[in-house]
C-alpha cells in the first residue's frame, strides 16, 4: 500500500475504534448501572442496550446512498455529530427512558457504509481488500477493548461518564475525518462499496444470502440478549462491577485460543465447524437455564459462547462477499449490516421484556430453541470456495458477443456490467487469468 492508502486505512480504522468503543462499552455495565435511575426496569435496560441497533438498521443503507450524492465526509461528519448529541442526551439523562432516547440518537449516526465507501475511494483496486481488512480488524479490537474498559470507567464515573466519554470521542473522530483522513481522489465503483437501491429486493430474496442475513441477525440477537444478563450474574456471584474486567479478560483469552482451534478444524471441515458453533451457542443457553452455580461454571459457558460467536462473526462477512453476485457486494453488505443491527435491537428488547415478565429462564430457553432452528437454516447453506473479484473499466457499450466470450473464459462465475459507470465486475475462481479478459475487451474495443 502507498502512503495515502496507509494513512486512509489507519485513520478510518481509528475513527471506527473510537466510535464503536462508545457503543460497546455500555453493554457490560448498563444492566447494573441503570438501577440508579428511578424508572429502572429490565425492559428499558434491554431497549437501552439494543436501541441503537434499530436506527442503525433503518438508516444504514439510506446514509450510504446519501454519501454518494453529497459526499462521504459530510455524511460521516454529520453522523458523528448526531452520535455525539445522542451521547450527551444519554449522559445528562435523569431517567432511563432518556438514556433510551440517547441510544436511539446514537444509532441514527449510521456511517458504517459511508466509511467503507470512503475507504474504497481512497484505495486502488489491488489494495482495497487490505484497507477493508484493517478496518474490519479494528471493529473486533474495539469490542474486546470495550469489554475491559467499560466496567472500569463505569465503576469510577458511572454510566453518565461512559456516555460523556463517547461524546468526546465522537468529536475527536470529526476532527480526524476532516483534517487527517485524506480527501478522495480515486472513486471506487459503487457496486464494490455502497448499496444500490435497485439491487436490494433481489438480494433480500437471494436463497443463500438470506440464510446468512438471518444468521447474523440471530448471532447479534444472542450476544445482546446475553449481555443484558451477564453483569447481573457476576454481581450475584459477589463480583463488584469494578472487577468485571478480570472475568472478561480471562474469557477473551480463552475464546481466542478456542477460535484458533476452530479455524484449524475449519480448513477441512468448514460446514461442520459452522454447525458445531451454532450448536455450541444452543448448549450455552440450555445450560444457563439451570442458573450460574459458580464463577468457574459461568466463565466456562461464556468462554464457549465467545469462541463460537467469534468464529461465526469472522466468517459470515467473507461468505456474504463470496456469494454476492458480481458488482453487488456493496448492496449485499448493506443488507447484511441492516440485519446485523436489527438483531442487536431485537435481542435487547426480547431479553428485557421476557426477562421482566416471565423470568430469565424463559429468555435462555427461547435462545436455545432459536439456535436449534438456526441449525436447520444453515443446513441449506452451500459451501463455497473463495472466489476472486475483478473490476474492469469499459470504454463503450459492451456487446452481447463480448459478454458471451468473457463468460466462456475458464474460471468465470459471474459477470455484471454497469453501463452508466462504464465498469464491469467479474467474479471468478482462483485460477482465472484476468489478462484473458482484458484481451477480449481490448480486441473488441
Amino acid at each position: 500500500m502507498n502512503s495515502t492508502e496507509l494513512r486512509s486505512a489507519f485513520s478510518l480504522a481509528f475513527v471506527y475504534v473510537l466510535r464503536m468503543l462508545g457503543l460497546f462499552m455500555v453493554m457490560p455495565v448498563i444492566a447494573i448501572s441503570a438501577k440508579e435511575y428511578p424508572d429502572y426496569s429490565a425492559f428499558l435496560v434491554g431497549l437501552a442496550i439494543g436501541g441503537y441497533g434499530l436506527t442503525q438498521a433503518l438508516l444504514q443503507i439510506p446514509m450510504g446512498v446519501l454519501s454518494d450524492k453529497i459526499g462521504r465526509k459530510p455524511v460521516i461528519a454529520g453522523g458523528l455529530v448526531i452520535f455525539a448529541i445522542g451521547s450527551i442526551v444519554a449522559a445528562t439523562a435523569d431517567s432511563l427512558a432518556w438514556v433510551v432516547v440517547g441510544r436511539f440518537l446514537q444509532g441514527a449516526g449510521a456511517i458504517a457504509g459511508a466509511i467503507m465507501a470512503l475507504a474504497g475511494d481512497l484505495s486502488r483496486e489491488s489494495q482495497r481488500p487490505k484497507v477493508m481488512a484493517i478496518i474490519g480488524i479494528s471493529i473486533g479490537f474495539s469490542f474486546y477493548l470495550a469489554l475491559l474498559l467499560g466496567p472500569i470507567i463505569a465503576s469510577q464515573f458511572g454510566l453518565s461518564g461512559i456516555f460523556l466519554m463517547t461524546g468526546v470521542l465522537a468529536c475527536l473522530c470529526i476532527f480526524l475525518v476532516l483534517f487527517v483522513v485524506p480527501n478522495a481522489k480515486n472513486i471506487a465503483p459503487k457496486g464494490d462499496t455502497l448499496p444500490v437501491i435497485d439491487d436490494l429486493k433481489n438480494l433480500f430474496l437471494h436463497p443463500q444470502l438470506i440464510r446468512l442475513n438471518i444468521s447474523v441477525l440471530l448471532l447479534h440477537m444472542l450476544i445482546t440478549l446475553l449481555f443484558v444478563q451477564i453483569p447481573v450474574f457476576l454481581i450475584d456471584l459477589d463480583w463488584p462491577l469494578a472487577t468485571h474486567w478480570h472475568a472478561y479478560s480471562i474469557v477473551l483469552v480463552a475464546s481466542v485460543v478456542g477460535l484458533i482451534g476452530l479455524m484449524a478444524l475449519a480448513a477441512k471441515h468448514k460446514q461442520g465447524v459452522m454447525q458445531f458453533s451454532v450448536a455450541g451457542l444452543a448448549i450455552v443457553f440450555a445450560l444457563l437455564i439451570f442458573g450460574q452455580h459458580s464463577i468457574i461454571y459461568l466463565m466456562l459457558l461464556v468462554s464457549l459462547f465467545f469462541t463460537c460467536f467469534n468464529y461465526l462473526e469472522a466468517n459470515f462477512p467473507a461468505m456474504v462477499s463470496n456469494i454476492a453476485p458480481a458488482g453487488k457486494k456493496g448492496s449485499a453488505m448493506g443488507v447484511y449490516a441492516s440485519f446485523q443491527f436489527f438483531g442487536a435491537f431485537s435481542g435487547g428488547v426480547l431479553s428485557g421484556s421476557i426477562g421482566q415478565f416471565l423470568g430469565i429462564q424463559w429468555v435462555f430457553g427461547l435462545a436455545s430453541i432459536l439456535c436449534c432452528i438456526w441449525l436447520l437454516i444453515i443446513r441449506g447453506l452451500n459451501a463455497t470456495n473463495r472466489l476472486k473479484r475483478y473490476t474492469l473499466k469499459t470504454n463503450k457499450q459492451t456487446s452481447s458477443l463480448t459478454l458471451q466470450q468473457l463468460s466462456e473464459l475458464e474460471g468465470v462465475v459471474d459477470i455484471t456490467v454497469v453501463p452508466n459507470e462504464q465498469v464491469m465486475y467479474i467474479k471468478a475462481e482462483q485460477h482465472f487469468d484476468i489478462q484473458q479478459a482484458r484481451l477480449v475487451l481490448n480486441l473488441k474495443d
